[in-house]
C-alpha cells in the first residue's frame, strides 16, 4: 500500500472519518543524534524524591515536537517555585543523559482537581499551559523534563523530539499511547476504575494529564536502556511514537529497520498498516517486548489541546463502541478477536499468551546468528527473563511461513502450562523481522545493576547475553534488508509444535 497521511476519528460520541493533513515539519533547527555522540554527558539526571503526589507534576501539549518547535508546559504544585531541566537520554560516555536547556524560576501554582467525562469515564486535567518551551537546537531524541520544585521535589514529564525522516536509519518507535492505557493519575486508567474495579475503568484516556507516580515509569523501565544501547552502537538513529506515525507515517519510508520497545501495546489500524508497508518494502523490524499490538485502538480529538489527545479502547465493552454498528474494523478490542479478527501474529510472528509468568528464557538455535558471541548452547538457559507478559509461536493462528524459533522457554501461567518463543523470518521484501518473546528484554538489558531498583532476580550474566544479543540485531539490522546479508531463518515451526491438526 502507500504511505500517506494517517486518519483520525472523531468523539466518542460518534464514529466519522476525517483526514489530517501531514504532521511534518521542516523549520530551521533540527539537530540529528550524532551530534550528540560526544558531548559531555551530565551525572545529574535522575530523579530526586517526589514528595506526594501534588507536590509537582505536570504534563505537556504535545506527546512529541520536531527540533524548533514549541510546547505548552502545564505544571501543578505545592511549591512556591520550581524549574525545569531537559535532560536528553543516550550514552555520553556512561552517563546515559546529557541537560539541553534549564528555565529560569517559574512561581508555582496549585492547579484544581481533574474533571471526569462521564461517558467515558475519562480523567482530564486541562489545566492552563505554565511555560512555553523553544526547542530550537534541541537534537532529535528521547527526552526526560525534570520538574525542580524548591521544596527538594521532582518528578519527570516524558517527551520525544521526533526525526521527520529516516531513510537509511534506524529507528526508535516509543509507545506513549501505552504510557498512557496503564496510566492512573486522576484515579482511572484503560484497567480500572475510581473504585479499583475494571467496571469503572476508563473507555478512554486522556494526554491532557499528568503521568502517575515519577512521571515517566514506563519509559524508564522499557524503553530508556534501549536507547542508551543504541547510541553507544553509534548506527544512525531516528527518533519517532506510534502517536506520530499514525498521523503521518512518512518518517518510516527508506528506514532500514523500526524498533518497538519494551511495552507497545496498544496500536491503531493506520499505524498497524503502515508498520506492514514498510516491512513489505524490506524494512526490519524489531520486537523487544511481548504483547506487542495486541489492542486496537482510536485517536480522537480532545477538543481543546489539538488531534489525536485521547486513546479510546472499549476492549470487552465493544458492542458499546460507537463504531460497533457501522465500521466493525475500526472497534477497539483485542486485535485477534471479533468483529474484525486480524492476529498481530501475521506481523510479530509471535501471539501474546499470558499473564503472569516468571521463567528461564531457554535458548533452542544457539547456532543462529542473533546469538553470535554470546557462548550459548541449546538448553542454556537465563532466569527470569521471560516475565511478566509472554508471546509464543501458535500455528493455529496467522504465521510467516519462513519464521525459525530460537529460544523454546517452557513456563507455567496461572497453572496452564505453556511456552514463551523469541522467532525470526524473514519477508518476501527482504525485510528481517525478529521478536524476544518477553516483556522484560529491555529490562534484561540493566539485570544485576540495580538501576531500576528491581531486577526480578535476572543477573549479570543475563544482562551479558541480552545486551550482545540485541547489539547483534541491531547492527545487522542498521545495514538494511536483513536478507542481504544475514543467514536465511530455519522454518521449525513444526518441529517444535507439530503439524496443525
Amino acid at each position: 500500500m502507500a504511505l500517506g497521511a494517517g486518519l483520525g476519528l472523531g468523539t466518542t460520541a460518534a464514529c466519522t472519518a476525517h483526514r489530517r493533513p501531514p504532521g511534518r515539519d521542516r523549520r530551521a533547527g533540527r539537530a540529528r543524534p550524532e551530534a550528540e555522540r560526544d558531548a559531555p554527558g551530565t551525572a545529574d539526571w535522575r530523579l530526586g524524591p517526589p514528595g506526594p503526589p501534588d507536590a509537582i507534576t505536570g504534563y505537556t501539549d504535545r506527546v512529541s515536537v520536531t527540533p524548533g518547535e514549541e510546547l505548552g508546559l502545564h505544571v501543578s504544585t505545592t511549591a512556591g517555585s520550581f524549574r525545569v531541566s531537559a535532560f536528553r537520554v543516550g550514552w555520553y560516555g556512561g552517563q546515559e543523559a546529557r541537560r539541553i536547556w534549564t528555565s529560569s524560576r517559574i512561581p508555582g501554582r496549585t492547579r484544581p482537581a481533574p474533571r471526569v467525562l462521564p461517558a467515558t469515564r475519562t480523567v482530564r486535567a486541562d489545566w492552563p499551559p505554565t511555560l512555553s518551551v523553544d526547542t530550537t537546537r534541541w537534537p532529535e531524541g528521547a527526552y526526560l523534563l525534570r520538574l525542580e520544585a524548591d521544596s527538594g521535589h521532582q518528578r519527570y514529564v516524558p517527551l520525544v523530539v521526533r526525526s521527520t525522516e529516516a531513510a537509511g536509519r534506524t529507528v526508535l518507535m516509543h509507545a506513549p499511547a501505552t504510557w498512557q492505557a496503564y496510566n492512573h493519575w486522576g484515579g482511572a486508567s484503560l484497567y480500572t476504575g475510581a473504585s479499583g474495579a475494571y467496571a469503572t475503568r476508563s473507555l478512554a484516556v486522556s494526554f491532557d494529564r499528568p503521568y502517575d507516580g515519577n512521571g515517566a515509569e514506563k519509559f524508564l523501565v522499557y524503553e530508556r536502556a534501549l536507547v542508551v544501547l543504541a547510541e553507544r552502537l553509534r548506527i544512525p538513529l531516528a527518533y519517532t511514537t506510534g502517536v506520530d506515525v499514525h498521523r503521518d507515517p512518512s518518517v518510516l519510508v527508506g528506514a532500514h529497520t523500526v524498533v518497538f520497545l519494551g511495552h507497545d501495546e496498544y496500536w491503531t489500524p493506520e499505524r498497524r498498516s503502515y508498520v506492514t508497508a514498510v516491512r513489505d518494502a524490506g524494512t526490519n523490524l524489531v520486537f523487544l517486548g511481548a504483547n506487542t499490538c495486541f489492542r486496537r485502538v482510536r485517536l480522537e480529538d480532545s477538543g481543546r489541546q489539538g488531534d489525536g489527545r485521547t486513546v479510546v479502547c472499549y476492549k470487552t465493552a465493544y458492542r458499546f463502541d460507537p463504531c460497533y454498528p457501522s465500521r466493525p474494523a475500526e472497534v477497539t478490542t483485542d486485535y485477534r478477536l471479533a468483529p474484525a479478527a486480524s492476529p498481530e501474529s501475521s506481523l510479530t510472528g509471535v501471539l501474546y499468551d499470558g499473564y503472569p509468568v516468571d521463567a528461564p528464557y531457554v535458548v533452542r538455535a544457539a547456532g543462529h546468528w542473533v546469538y553470535e558471541g554470546t557462548g550459548v548452547r541449546a538448553g542454556d538457559g537465563f532466569a527470569h527473563l521471560v516475565g511478566v507478559e509472554y508471546d509464543r509461536v501458535s500455528p493455529a493462528f496467522p504465521t510467516p511461513a519462513a519464521l525459525e524459533i530460537t529460544a523454546h522457554s517452557p513456563l507455567v501461567c496461572e497453572g496452564r502450562p505453556g511456552h514463551s518463543d523469541s522467532a525470526y523470518y524473514t519477508a518476501p521484501g527482504g525485510a528481517g523481522v525478529f521478536a524476544t518473546g518477553t516483556m522484560r528484554w529491555v529490562e534484561g538489558l540493566l539485570a544485576g545493576t540495580g538501576t531500576l531498583g528491581r531486577d526480578h532476580g535476572m543477573d549479570a550474566r543475563t544482562r551479558a547475553f541480552v545486551t550482545r544479543t540485541t547489539e547483534n540485531v541491531l547492527a545487522a539490522f542498521a545495514r538494511g534488508p536483513a536478507v542481504r546479508h544475514c543467514p536465511p531463518p530455519r522454518p521449525n515451526v513444526t518441529d517444535v509444535y507439530g503439524a496443525p491438526s
